[in-house]
């Protein structure tokens, strides 16, 4: 009897330890999760308030290269060479394509979009932010042209252009290398040929391929997947807003920046 009673007596201390010491665990797992989640809550907390490496501030704006959120993109700089339609730099100390940290993000769903349709393809990027003082350069330079024909190729400094707000791009589709697909007028052109809006009527009367109008088309659709806007005078343009909502969203750039 005596033994039962201490074979009883030791069980129950054995099973009393077992929770306790199960019970000491569970605290445990407890406070480590909820360590970790603080500190998973800091740790976004600081990725949000992060600014991009490489990003330029300008006033409440931040600016960061066009290809920061997919390297996919390609980007060719034209103004800061001879090869635009002024045949001279225009950029001194901009050596990037730069545009507002939201429309980075919306082209890099644009070509994530264009890859799952065409592997080998990359949008082309030949201008993003462009400074309010070259956007004078270039009106200044246009001046034999009637101002109402200008503004189809080049907007008024008077009013600002999308891209003085780093919320316009200039681009197209190419395959490796950097070479573009054939559009039926090259960028910056400014006769009525490279006009979304004349498109038809060129390629009725043959100047314009199927295939040319075709890239078009792939490129539009590719931009309206984010909802960017093109321009019926130039193919290659498209504006994340329109003037009006892209002056309410960001500031005007008014010189090269640093």
């Amino acid at each position: 009897m005596n033994k039962f009673i201490h074979f009883l007596l030791f069980s129950i201390l054995l099973f009393a330890c077992d929770d306790f010491t199960q019970s000491k665990k569970n605290t445990k797992n407890k406070e480590t999760n909820s360590t970790d989640k603080v500190v998973s809550e800091k740790t976004a907390e600081n990725e949000q308030d992060e600014l991009p490496k490489g990003m330029i501030l300008h006033d409440k704006d931040t600016l960061v290269p066009v290809d920061y959120y997919n390297k996919a993109i390609y980007w060719d700089l034209k103004y800061a060479t001879a090869d635009n339609f002024m045949h001279r730099v225009l950029y001194d100390t901009l050596k990037v394509v730069y545009v507002q940290n939201q429309v980075a993000k919306k082209l890099a769903a644009c070509q994530t979009f264009l890859s799952k349709q065409h592997p080998s393809f990359h949008l082309l990027v030949y201008d993003g932010l462009r400074p309010l003082s070259v956007q004078r350069e270039m009106w200044e330079a246009l001046d034999t042209i009637p101002v109402s024909e200008r503004v189809k190729f080049v907007s008024n400094p008077a009013n600002g252009s999308v891209h003085n707000y780093g919320a316009a791009v200039d681009i197209t589709i190419c395959v490796s290398k950097k070479s573009p697909l054939d559009m039926g007028a090259g960028y910056d052109d400014i006769r009525k040929i490279a006009y979304p809006s004349l498109e038809s009527q060129f390629l009725a009367s043959g100047e314009l391929s199927k295939e040319q109008v075709a890239n078009r088309q792939l490129l539009r659709k590719v931009m309206r997947h984010q909802g960017f806007i093109n321009i019926p005078s130039e193919w290659w343009h498209f504006n994340e807003f329109s003037r009006n909502q892209v002056k309410n969203n960001y500031s005007i750039v008014l010189n090269e920046v640093y």
